[in-house]
């Protein structure tokens, strides 16, 4: 489990692509690796990975063909946002976030609001019944609060500080973009409708 709150930002400095799935290895930036182990789980752009090999710098994981498949994609010299999953006593800072990207997702339009940033987004159609103004949603790991909803679409406001220490600074139109829905509008949907599937887009 996760929240949302990126705690560094590294770079993909290897992406090993054999056979149907890939072998990363993450520079991890900033992030303090002294308490992380083989088998820890780390959100890397939204997408909970597993640890197999690190030392004081670098974070190795596998990723499945199932992964690949059905997230924005990985290449080497990516920027990617980190966070280290949480534990019972962390503050909740953004969301409950599991890692598990619902879908892939892509900028409409940046605008510039003041010093602040305006984004859309537009998601699979499936997907758009869980996303409500004011909610949370979750974007390549970032935990932000939607500001308007359409059709099909999303927009933010993204503050210096967010853009600052994540990889959204750096989009741009057309680009992907994993997206994880809220926790909570599942569990609701569930307990409303009884059917299993109906959070699946």
């Amino acid at each position: 489990m996760f929240t949302g709150i990126v705690q560094s930002l590294g770079t993909v400095v290897r992406f090993d692509r054999s056979g149907p799935g890939a072998r990363i290895a993450i520079d991890a930036g900033g992030l303090d690796l002294g308490d992380v182990a083989v088998g820890d789980s780390i959100a890397v752009n939204g997408c909970c990975l597993t640890v197999v090999q690190h030392d004081a710098r670098t974070l190795e994981m596998d990723v499945s063909k199932e992964t690949l498949d059905c997230t924005a994609g990985l290449a080497a010299d990516a920027r990617v946002n980190l966070e280290k999953a949480l534990r019972a006593n962390d503050r909740l800072g953004g969301h409950l976030v599991t890692g598990h990207v619902d879908g892939v997702g892509r900028v409409v339009s940046v605008e510039p609001v003041g010093d602040n940033r305006g984004f859309v987004f537009r998601i699979p159609l499936a997907l758009t019944k869980y996303v409500a103004r004011k909610g949370s949603v979750t974007v390549h790991g970032v935990s932000l609060t939607v500001n308007a909803v359409s059709a099909d679409t999303f927009a933010v406001n993204l503050i210096p500080q967010t853009l600052a220490v994540t990889n959204l600074g750096t989009l741009k139109a057309g680009d992907p973009v994993n997206i994880e829905i809220d926790l909570i509008a599942r569990y609701v949907e569930r307990m409303l409708t009884g059917d299993p599937e109906s959070h699946s887009p």
